[in-house]
């Protein structure tokens, strides 16, 4: 589904974006385990679902890449490793001090 909406508080036709809302599609724990193949398929896909037992959501079953959420966790992690500082003074190391042999 492809939603419009206004940014900027304009009327202008430039001021609007579009956004895929993207719905989760319930399916039965007892579904999910008859058919788990087919819905690997359509996960592949770009599909995602809520898995429901006695009529409650349990689990989503998701892209593994879903949102990019790989990419902004790589992103999160070098930002702190490049803001800490090394907690010794590193100085030259020679090729036969890293192998101690």
């Amino acid at each position: 589904m492809l939603e419009t909406f206004p940014f900027n508080g304009g009327s202008n036709a430039n001021n609007y974006f579009k956004v895929r809302i993207i719905m989760d599609q319930p399916v039965s724990a007892a579904d999910a385990n008859r058919s788990f193949s087919h819905l690997l398929r359509e996960v592949r896909g770009g599909v995602s679902f809520v898995v429901t037992a006695h009529g409650q959501p349990v689990a989503r079953i998701v892209p593994a890449d879903a949102g990019g959420v790989r990419a902004m966790a790589r992103t999160a992690l070098m930002q702190r490793l490049r803001g800490q500082t090394p907690s010794e003074p590193v100085g030259n190391w020679t090729r036969d001090e890293l192998y101690e042999r």
